[in-house]
């Protein structure tokens, strides 16, 4: 962006103040969780500079999404409130947005594609939202709930597209700069551009050199096009979920082009890699997206060298199967696992004397796969792929070293 997005827009125009945020906080004082924000001396030395982290995981619902759906609900009509309310959403929008209706008394109706997995509607369902699963596509699903918007007469309360929503989650940014008011660069991970519209209006007002920096999945870039007028695909199996938004909001882009400095896109090998480091160095779990914040550190160490980062975990709903799958595969990329595809003689003992290479390399085996019948071999030759593990990528190449020297074809099979 250039230099003139730095600046901030006049209080009349945009839909969005620091007062509007601050009404916000007073609204939902008390209803949300008031988050932590903690150092991390060690993920501070890892990316060169003073980290410091606000676990919006740690709300109720998982997620930061609660602070901008309460602070819609709390400004509904006595008519509205009765009616009920109606949002398309598969992911944290509607956790917060069921919960606090559910609490407040007031209907939510929440339309999810088809194709969305069960524990995402029991989820909501368990907070008490109703869920009416429709069309097999997001953008499906949201047409039909515009449809039963104005069939019903409910209220549409938008993920993200919402001066109202924008301004709970801008909370996030206020409570940030009470804990830590000499921060000077926030990172905030952009799907539809409500999580950052909101900070950023409350640190623009606050200090107008605080740098904020938005960071999409390499694989969703639609903000980072709109703004800097690119054309550029969107698609593709993120783990960054929570923010894989094709179409980025039309009221959230306008304040992101005047208000944010800067964003960046990650790739899905930081993303998974940030996952990690935030469960193994701080025994917290986020989502993708939630970790989106510390991948753009990560993956540009010189930009943020030096620097005072506030980073949002802002949320913590992943799936245990890939979160242990994301698990996995950091240790393999670290060498600490490893599958070695070794050439083999089918003949009795062929493999105990490789084994033995590993009981000598103090490599631990996990698991043996032998393919005799789809290979290029002859009839009396086989592959065996070996999972092991071990200390480090060293001692693994220790071992692949001396079955080379002793004759044997061995090859690592490497990660995408």
């Amino acid at each position: 962006m250039n230099e003139s997005n730095t600046a901030i827009a006049p209080a009349d125009d945009l839909p969005l103040t620091i007062e509007d945020v601050r009404a916000a906080a007073e609204r939902i004082s008390g209803a949300v969780v008031r988050t932590p924000m903690m150092h991390s001396i060690t993920l501070s030395e890892i990316c060169g500079a003073e980290i410091w982290l606000k676990f919006e995981n740690l709300q109720f619902t998982a997620a930061y999404k609660e602070r901008g759906a309460l602070n819609a609900l709390l400004q509904l009509t006595d008519e509205q409130r009765a009616k009920g309310v109606i949002a398309a959403s598969a992911g944290n929008h509607s956790q917060g947005l069921s919960y606090h209706g559910r609490r407040l008394g007031v209907p939510v109706t929440i339309v999810m594609p088809r194709t969305t997995p069960t524990v995402k509607v029991m989820q909501t369902e368990s907070v008490g939202g109703k869920v009416v699963q429709e069309g097999e596509t997001f953008d499906e699903a949201y047409a039909h709930a515009r449809k039963l918007e104005q069939e019903l007469g409910l209220t549409f309360v938008h993920p993200f597209d919402d001066p109202k929503v924008a301004a709970g989650q801008g909370t996030v940014a206020l409570e940030m700069l009470e804990d830590r008011p000499d921060l000077d660069c926030l990172v905030v991970p952009i799907g539809g551009g409500g999580l950052i519209s909101g900070m950023a209006t409350v640190a623009k007002a606050t200090d107008p050199n605080i740098e904020v920096v938005g960071v999409q999945a390499a694989l969703f870039p639609s903000m980072y096009a709109k703004i800097n007028g690119h054309e550029m695909e969107c698609g593709g199996d993120t783990l960054a979920e929570g923010i894989a938004v094709k179409a980025p909001g039309e009221f959230t882009s306008q304040v992101i082009a005047k208000r944010v400095d800067e964003i960046l896109l990650v790739d899905e090998g930081t993303l998974e890699r940030a996952v990690s480091l935030l469960l193994q160095i701080e025994k917290t779990v986020v989502e993708g997206a939630g970790a989106a914040g510390l991948a753009a550190v990560l993956s540009h160490p010189e930009r943020f060298a030096g620097r005072k980062i506030g980073l949002v975990l802002c949320g913590g709903n992943i799936d245990t199967r890939l979160l242990a799958n994301v698990l996995l595969r950091d240790l393999a990329r670290s060498g600490r696992l490893a599958r070695l595809r070794i050439t083999l003689q089918d003949r009795p003992g062929a493999l105990f004397k490789v084994m033995r290479e590993f009981d000598a390399h103090n490599v631990n085996i996990i698991e043996i796969y032998h393919q005799r019948i789809f290979t290029t071999l002859p009839a009396k030759g086989l592959i065996t792929d070996i999972e092991c593990e071990a200390r480090d990528g060293e001692q693994i190449s220790e071992l692949i070293a001396c079955l080379r020297a002793k004759g044997y074809s061995v090859s690592p099979v490497e990660l995408n």
